[in-house]
């Protein structure tokens, strides 16, 4: 009888590897942000004080924040597409195989979220996934364009809303600081007890993930897992090559756009409205662009032996974000070395990439000598229901 297993590594599509990989570098210079700093309750064009951090804030606000998360969220509808094409193949049942996985997913999510940091995205990757199931009946043009119809139309709805409250009622979408939940976040991470830090890391994800900002989450989330399924279905990454001409202008408009949306903050008024706009249609817009200059990038030999480290690190893409937040929080949270509020911006961002680099480093040394990361085995393990091959062979 057929059953379902991980892919071989003979398998594997480069360009999806590398995509993971470089959305894990943005994340985690955007919680980066979170981990020394109340990211969450501040207004961050008020907030720097420092020259460089003043400088370096509107490049990651631009070219980072709100782009990575919906990157690796179509990478997930496209490997979740991947894994039923799989099963039809072998002639599995797919959804049985695909909800075990996800709620699996979603066990390490909440211990992630409420264990370790408040900003977790596999709670969400997890349930939006399993509403992305209902739509995998469809055919790869099919959710391409319902995902991007449900991307777009309420976006657009919302900001020509917030834009038109702009000049009816200016106060009303001004940037502001949460005073009270600001000297909460610092006094729970910079010397609170384990428990305080529990407490207070629970209403920080309850700020983000509460029935209130359910819908908008859903719309900035799903849609592009189902534009990532669709591409997935289509096999878009493994065609680059042959799409060379109109993937590079695709991207290089898309890049363009994109980051003219993502400027207007800067360009015309740093408000709630203009911000709105900037990450729910200029970030998805942007990761759109980069998925494509990627994987046209990737095309090339000398770029291809290039990034195959970058590529072990999107291996590894959930050991490695886990990773980063427990190495975050260690390193700020009173429980660790307590620099909580303590370092710069441009510190925080250069201690990112250093720590990347660290993981990209070891990523390539474990897949060496082992088939998969360490939490991508338990992972494995547990939802195919069988050992997986650890030791690394040839195929």
């Amino acid at each position: 009888m057929n059953t379902l297993s991980p892919i071989k590594e003979s398998e594997r599509i480069v360009s999806l590897d590398v995509i993971r990989g470089f959305s894990l570098l943005g994340i985690f210079i955007i919680n980066m942000i979170s981990f020394h700093s109340p990211f969450l309750y501040m207004d961050p064009y008020s907030w720097w004080k420092v020259p460089s951090d003043i400088a370096l804030f509107p490049w990651i606000d631009v070219l980072v924040q709100a782009s990575f998360y919906p990157l690796f969220a179509m990478m997930f509808g496209y490997g979740l597409a991947i894994q039923q094409d799989r099963a039809g193949e072998k002639g599995m049942a797919f959804y049985t195989f695909a909800i075990r996985r996800l709620l699996i997913l979603l066990v390490i999510g909440c211990t992630h979220a409420f264990l370790v940091w408040s900003g977790d995205i596999l709670i969400n990757y997890a349930v939006f996934g399993l509403l992305l199931l209902l739509f995998m009946g469809l055919r790869g043009k099919s959710l391409l364009l319902l995902g991007s119809l449900l991307l777009l139309l309420p976006q657009l709805f919302f900001s020509i809303l917030l834009v038109l409250m702009t000049f009816s009622d200016p106060a009303g979408v001004a940037h502001y600081t949460n005073i009270g939940a600001l000297q909460d976040s610092v006094a729970a991470y910079a010397s609170g007890s384990f428990s305080e830090i529990m407490v207070q890391r629970f209403s920080d994800w309850y700020a983000v993930n509460s029935p209130g900002s359910l819908l908008f989450l859903i719309l900035s989330i799903l849609p592009v897992m189902m534009i990532g399924a669709g591409a997935g279905k289509l096999k878009l990454l493994e065609k680059a090559a042959s799409y060379k001409r109109s993937w590079l202008l695709l991207g290089v408009c898309l890049l363009v756009t994109s980051i003219a949306i993502k400027m207007l903050p800067l360009m015309i008024e740093t408000n709630a409205a203009y911000s709105y706009i900037q990450d729910y249609l200029g970030g998805p817009f942007l990761s759109v662009s980069y998925a494509v200059i990627l994987a046209l990038l990737v095309e090339n030999k000398k770029m291809k032996k290039w990034s195959k480290p970058l590529a072990s690190a999107g291996r590894m893409s959930l050991t490695n974000y886990l990773l980063q937040s427990i190495i975050g929080t260690l390193i700020f949270y009173s429980y660790g070395f307590g620099l909580y509020g303590q370092v710069t911006l441009t510190t925080g961002t250069y201690l990112a990439l250093g720590i990347f680099a660290i993981q990209v480093i070891i990523s390539e040394i474990w897949l060496s000598k082992f088939k998969h990361g360490p939490v991508e085995k338990l992972w494995r393990l547990l939802s195919y229901g069988k050992r997986p091959e650890v030791k690394k062979t040839e195929l």
